[in-house]
């Protein structure tokens, strides 16, 4: 099985893209995981010939089972964001495909609007759609020097979120009583 990443920000050093980093870290042993970075670079769609940026987002997502998509921090959306599902949903790359999104504020609204923006746009395009709110201040140390995520309760969140995308066989085996 494997995850394909997707930071819905322009900043490199965002929390939703480093929270989108440090999720790998937090998988299912055997699930493979890698994150597109190329969201400043897409176009808008246009049929014709495909864009090498889009082409490589296609292919990535056409490799992969599942895609985890973390929204930014405040209630709006990047138009590259739309930009990238508008190609991947019009080669039909979102129909049927099992989608979790996870979004991250200092303010419980900021995550609620994004996420429910998101959701509008991939149920729009067929997508099977999961994810939590995880409502965090920015601002807090979440992530060691190497960032890894170091709140218990932040990577518990992230690792349920992940759960929800992975078939029952690649997850931990159940605790017999």
């Amino acid at each position: 099985m494997k995850i394909i990443g997707i930071a819905a920000s322009l900043h490199a050093g965002s929390f939703i893209t480093r929270l989108l980093d440090a999720t790998g870290a937090e998988r299912p042993t055997g699930v493979g995981f890698e994150v597109w970075r190329g969201l400043g670079e897409i176009s808008p769609y246009r049929p014709g010939p495909v864009p090498a940026c889009a082409r490589e987002l296609l292919t990535l997502v056409a490799g992969g089972d599942a895609i985890l998509l973390t929204a930014p921090e405040h209630s709006l959306l990047p138009l590259e964001l739309t930009y990238a599902l508008d190609w991947m949903s019009a080669r039909d790359g979102l129909s049927g495909r099992h989608i979790a999104v996870m979004s991250a504020s200092a303010r419980a609204c900021g995550a609620m609007w994004a996420q429910a923006e998101l959701y509008k746009q991939l149920l729009g395009a067929g997508a099977v759609v999961m994810g939590a709110e995880l409502v965090v201040s920015p601002s807090c140390p979440h992530f060691d020097e190497d960032g890894h995520l170091v709140a218990a309760d932040l990577r518990a969140q992230v690792r349920k979120v992940i759960r929800q995308l992975c078939p029952a066989e690649v997850m931990e085996p159940a605790l017999s009583l």
